[in-house]
């Protein structure tokens, strides 16, 4: 960070006198941005909401807000200037997380030198001091490329299992600044960030921090696989108590080695191997502890076992769910939650939708929903979970490559059937590396008045041979057919159900 940088400004910049007065244009009015609109306003800030979009969602949110005292600024262009805010330049830009720094309007303001904080950012500077001990309640956070909302949500119930007042916000869908501002207290909040949150954060001092795993992903947005990575290592400023890597990502451990770190913080590998010092690990089918035990250079604490991870897996014993589960528990043992506590919320664990979901069983094929795999490295983590697939793929790449996804699995592969804008990249790569195998190609324009999907389930039963599994596991995202990966998973299983109300004698399901 070089002296004077738009980073080091906002990291520096803090309102000399409290909020009343203080002139903040919030950058997007979803929901981050509303609720920083409603907390700055509460507060008694000017602010100036600017939006490109100009639909109901926007505009009954704007309503809420000029109710408030906000000036709404939606529609075409909204976003192409820094607007000026009570007659003058603003003194902060709160911007939504998927704003790009070269976004016209930020861009602008990194210009001026004016400072610019993501949601996350602001959160952390109005923590209340209503804690434990009269502290505003630390922050165990996390991030990675793929599984961080299963972790975070299994974060979440092992610190209630331990009896904690607990709750996961950030990017699992929950603004942060409501976890933080809640009325009644929290004692400790797990917080899953994106590396966009993190790249718009710069003085956030988590108790304990984990990097789950670093793959290509959203490289357009950060200009590159070294500035992605920087974000993502981010999330170790400061730490406090614990800084967790991933043994099998070697990545993450550098990250870790180039922290800037709370002295005495330490390092804390998670492995689906035996555990070395400092490390959890799993022995025969025991999740162990050998970081956070008195005598860790000989002994080790027992967490769980791998049928507990199963069974918060909703009977799927995948191995990036292990790791996921030992990632959780490195956080929730640094706060001090008691190895019970870890096997119970994991015991009482309930899987996020479009995970590696099964939906159904018919004529001795299974139909697993992980609609979420939207990039190659989280469909490898999906495909590795089964022996023989069909596999449903497709969609928008977001620049990113197959093969050596396809190479990796072509020998579990019984076939393919393709969908979405860059279904030809998916194609080629199997054509480079599995040859063999058949590929279907469905093209929404052609399937009429018939539901893309359902077609899709029907090409890939015939097929599927009784012991396969059909896997939606696309390696994409969806937003070129679907609003979003969840829709795109309801669309799937919808058709599963569909053909087995229809034809599903000798089928069972599983919901």
């Amino acid at each position: 960070m070089s002296e004077g940088s738009p980073e080091q400004i906002s990291a520096l910049w803090t309102p000399a006198n409290g909020w009343p007065g203080v002139r903040v244009v919030v950058a997007g009015i979803g929901v981050s941005g509303f609720a920083a609109a409603d907390a700055l306003l509460e507060r008694g800030a000017q602010v100036v909401v600017v939006d490109e979009r100009d639909g109901p969602g926007q505009r009954e949110r704007g309503i809420i807000l000029e109710t408030l005292g906000a000036t709404i600024l939606l529609g075409e262009g909204r976003t192409h200037v820094l607007p000026q805010v009570d007659g003058g330049p603003p003194d902060l830009v709160i911007t939504s997380p998927g704003w790009p720094p070269s976004q016209p309007l930020l861009a602008e303001a990194a210009r001026a030198r004016v400072p610019i904080w993501g949601e996350v950012e602001l959160a952390w500077r109005l923590r209340p001091a209503n804690g434990p001990g009269g502290r505003p309640a630390p922050w165990l956070t996390l991030t990675g490329t793929n599984g961080k909302t299963t972790t975070v949500t299994m974060l979440e119930s092992m610190l209630r299992a331990a009896g904690l007042r607990a709750t996961s916000a950030g990017n699992v869908g929950t603004p942060l600044l409501e976890a933080v501002l809640h009325p009644d207290p929290f004692d400790v909040i797990a917080v899953e960030l994106s590396s966009f949150q993190l790249h718009w954060s710069y003085s956030v001092q988590p108790q304990a921090a984990a990097v789950l795993n670093v793959a290509d992903d959203h490289l357009d947005w950060h200009g590159g696989r070294e500035a992605y990575a920087a974000a993502k290592g981010r999330i170790y400023h400061d730490a406090e108590i614990a800084c967790v890597y991933n043994v099998a990502d070697p990545v993450t451990e550098q990250l870790v080695r180039e922290a800037d770190v709370i002295e005495g913080c330490r390092a804390i590998g998670f492995t689906l191997g035996v555990p070395g010092l400092s490390m959890l690990g799993v022995v025969e089918n025991v999740l162990c502890d050998r970081a956070f035990v008195e005598e860790r250079a000989t002994s080790a604490a027992e967490l769980g076992t791998l049928e507990d991870v199963e069974t918060a897996g909703g009977g799927t014993l995948a191995p990036h769910n292990v790791a996921n589960a030992l990632a959780a528990a490195a956080l929730a043992r640094a706060h001090g939650v008691p190895a019970y506590a870890v096997r119970d919320g994991l015991r009482g664990y309930r899987p996020e939708p479009h995970r590696i979901a099964t939906v159904g069983i018919l004529r001795g094929v299974t139909y697993v929903d992980d609609s979420k795999a939207t990039n190659p490295h989280a469909a490898a983590a999906s495909l590795a979970a089964f022996d023989s697939v069909v596999w449903v793929a497709g969609g928008l790449a977001k620049g990113a490559r197959f093969d050596d996804l396809v190479a990796a699995n072509a020998a579990r592969l019984r076939g393919a059937v393709l969908i979405g804008t860059d279904r030809e990249l998916v194609r080629e790569a199997l054509g480079r590396h599995a040859p063999d195998v058949p590929v279907v190609e469905v093209d929404v324009t052609e399937t009429g008045d018939v539901p893309v999907m359902d077609v899709v389930v029907a090409r890939a039963g015939q097929l599927a041979r009784p012991g396969d599994t059909v896997l939606l596991a696309p390696a994409c995202a969806s937003m070129d057919m679907f609003t979003n990966y969840a829709e795109r998973g309801d669309a799937f299983a919808e058709a599963v159900r569909s053909r087995l109300g229809s034809g599903g004698s000798g089928g069972s399901t599983s919901v």
